[in-house]
């Protein structure tokens, strides 16, 4: 390492702490309106240490979305626990995602892939590519639970767990937009609550 990058990165510098920091920029400003001055400052980073560590701003950027897909997919795969019910399942989904969306500082941030990356996916490739394939991982996981609880007799037989995953990933979709806009709690419950029984039926009264 050159005595001039020593000297431009901090100490306590962590790769991971500066991606986090970083994308709660690239989240509120997106990709475009990210400026190198608010990276180095969230980051505590110059820019000869931002470009030594990450490279350009979109490989900090494609880093960040990186983070954001494979922490969702720990969510998920959490909300997802086959002991518990489908219907179940789906409503936590709604529920962190919601959580997530409803988040911001100055406004309801949405979800940070949606809300970002497909603003830049057509004239970034390499963002368009990370935008499928998270979608593509996303649905995997929901597509994976769907399909047991067909073998177990809480879907009916001969449903298709693909287009069921279509319909509960879209859901989750419109959340994020509609709070990305300004939509109330109420109104995204509301919509996740239908989303559950559009997948799983209507809930059942004993």
């Amino acid at each position: 390492m050159s005595e001039a990058r020593k000297r431009g990165r901090p100490r306590a510098f962590h790769a991971g702490t500066a991606i986090e920091k970083a994308r709660e920029v690239f989240w509120d400003r997106g990709f475009e309106g990210t400026s190198l001055d608010a990276l180095s400052a969230a980051t505590n980073l110059n820019r000869p240490s931002l470009y030594g560590a990450f490279g350009d701003k979109q490989e900090l950027y494609l880093g960040t979305l990186a983070g954001y897909r494979d922490d969702s997919l720990d969510a998920l795969t959490e909300a997802l626990d086959p002991s518990l019910p489908l219907a179940e399942n789906l409503a936590e989904i709604y529920r962190r995602s919601l959580a997530i969306y409803l988040s911001g500082e100055t406004a309801q941030r949405g979800c940070f892939l949606i809300g970002t990356a497909t603003a830049e996916a057509i004239q970034h490739p390499r963002v368009r590519d990370m935008l499928r394939i998270s979608l593509e991982a996303f649905d995997t996981r929901i597509e994976q639970r769907l399909a047991l609880a067909i073998e177990r007799g809480e879907l009916p037989e001969g449903s298709d767990p693909q287009t069921l995953t279509w319909l509960a990933s879209s859901v989750m979709h419109s959340l994020a937009v509609r709070a990305r806009a300004g939509a109330s709690r109420e109104m995204l419950e509301a919509l996740a609550k239908a989303g559950v029984e559009m997948v799983c039926g209507p809930k059942r009264q004993d």
